[in-house]
């Protein structure tokens, strides 16, 4: 059935929307309607008004790298129950149902009837101001990593001419580096809301400005959760690996990596710089807890500061109770 044929329904539906860079297959769950929409303003206004017109329960869409974003705001501006996923979950849940085969119009398929099963939860979806930070610090992020290539590629030149090749490259990186966050500082200092959160979050010893800006940016729920919903969402609340007589150490898994690795940093020059931190650093391997365990604890730990400062709008000191944290 192409975009023409789509028929209204009075029954409550869930969609799902393959996306890809040229198109985006639309599909619903259970009456197995499907069309083909253009990627474009056309396509994503034809594919808006449509599902104006029906008994929408929720639209779930894969995150794509970029490709998903003009369709996103569009349904979101149009107050549509749009929800975005880890592409991880919807293949995990194909392989679940037995579904091996990969197209465009069984992934839309699947992502529908995942909408139906699943039932996962709509977010708030982030401003313009947001995106627009969320794409200074991937852009950042990518200039590091060709940054760091370059230095190890130096390290391994033996010829002068590849070495002043390499230099002027990584002169060039850093020139852009620094041009990225001077846009970064300059969209968060033209904010209100930004700048506030900005200074909460650097108050605490340990968390500087690169850390601040990727939290701001990847972390929105930051402040509105409990800490066990946060450190959840992040990845760094463990998870038990039980069965029977099988009783592995609790990991680590999913969640969100940017976050995680700028919380890192800030745990590493923490235990050095913060008294609460390194405290709890020092009691965790007093304790006999390997240095990597210790270190995602107190990633944990600065993670549930952060929440309690936003959550209560008050700057770090580190007389903050115990009970303050549990209750954030």
């Amino acid at each position: 059935m192409d975009n023409s044929t789509l028929p209204k329904t009075s029954v409550h539906l869930c969609f799902g929307i393959d996306v890809a860079s040229k198109t985006l297959d639309l599909a619903d769950f259970p009456n197995s309607m499907f069309g083909t929409f253009a990627n474009d303003a056309d396509g994503i206004t034809r594919i808006v008004q449509f599902l104006q017109k029906q008994h929408v329960e929720r639209i779930v869409v894969e995150a794509t790298g970029g490709y998903e974003v003009s369709l996103v705001v569009a349904l979101h501006e149009a107050k549509l129950p749009v929800v975005v996923i880890n592409p991880r979950q919807a293949r995990d849940y194909a392989h679940a149902l037995g579904i091996l085969a990969k197209t465009d119009r069984i992934d839309a398929r699947v992502l529908a009837r995942f909408a139906h099963d699943v039932q996962p939860p709509t977010r708030d979806f982030p401003d313009e101001n947001a995106r627009k930070l969320d794409s200074l610090i991937a852009r950042r992020r990518q200039l590091l990593d060709l940054r760091t290539a370059e230095l190890n590629r130096r390290h391994q030149a033996r010829l002068p001419e590849i070495q002043r090749s390499i230099d002027s490259v990584v002169d060039l990186l850093d020139r852009e580096i620094a041009e990225i966050e001077s846009q970064l500082a300059s969209a968060i200092e033209a904010d209100e809301t930004w700048r506030m959160k900005d200074q909460l979050l650097q108050s605490v010893q340990g968390v500087g400005v690169v850390t601040s800006h990727a939290i701001l940016a990847e972390l929105p729920e930051l402040g509105r959760l409990n800490r066990r919903q946060i450190s959840s969402l992040v990845g760094v609340a463990p998870f038990n690996i039980d069965s029977g007589r099988m009783h592995k150490p609790r990991a680590i898994r999913g969640g969100r990596a940017p976050v995680r690795s700028a919380l890192y940093m800030s745990a590493l020059t923490g235990i050095r710089c913060n008294p609460t931190l390194r405290a709890f650093y020092k009691r965790l391997r007093q304790a006999g807890k390997k240095f990597k365990v210790a270190m995602t604890a107190c990633m944990r730990k600065l993670l549930t500061i952060l929440n309690a400062i936003l959550r209560t709008q008050t700057p770090w000191n580190n007389k903050f109770s115990e009970k303050t944290l549990e209750n954030a």
